[in-house]
C-alpha cells in the first residue's frame, strides 16, 4: 500500500542556501530509488525557515530501505547538523 511521508525541517535564514543545496542533492538521489513515486516541497508562509516535504512511496518497505541506505544517511546527517536538530518524520497510509 502506498505511503506518504511528511518531512519537516526548520533552518535559520543564513543557512537556508546550504540547506537548499543538500535538499536538491537528496531529491536527485531519491529519484532513482525503488518505490519512489513523487515529492513536493512546501515552505510555511507564517514561519520563515520552516519547510515540509511530502514524499510518496509505493510501500513502507520501500521508504524504510531508502531511509537506511548509506547514501541517504550521509546526506541526512549533514542536513541535521546544519539544522542543529533532527529532521521530523511522519508516515501515513491511505485509510
Amino acid at each position: 500500500m502506498a505511503v506518504k511521508v511528511l518531512i519537516k525541517r526548520k533552518v535559520v535564514d543564513k543557512k537556508a542556501p546550504e540547506l537548499e543545496a543538500l535538499l536538491r542533492k537528496m531529491r536527485a538521489m531519491t529519484l532513482n530509488q525503488k518505490g519512489y513515486i513523487s515529492g513536493e516541497t512546501f515552505t510555511r508562509l507564517d514561519e520563515p525557515g520552516v519547510s515540509m516535504v511530502i514524499s510518496s512511496w509505493q510501500s513502507l518497505d520501500d521508504w524504510r530501505a531508502w531511509t537506511l541506505s548509506k547514501e541517504r544517511v550521509e546526506v541526512q546527517e549533514q542536513i541535521d547538523k546544519l539544522l542543529g536538530a533532527p529532521t521530523q518524520y511522519e508516515v501515513f497510509e491511505n485509510a
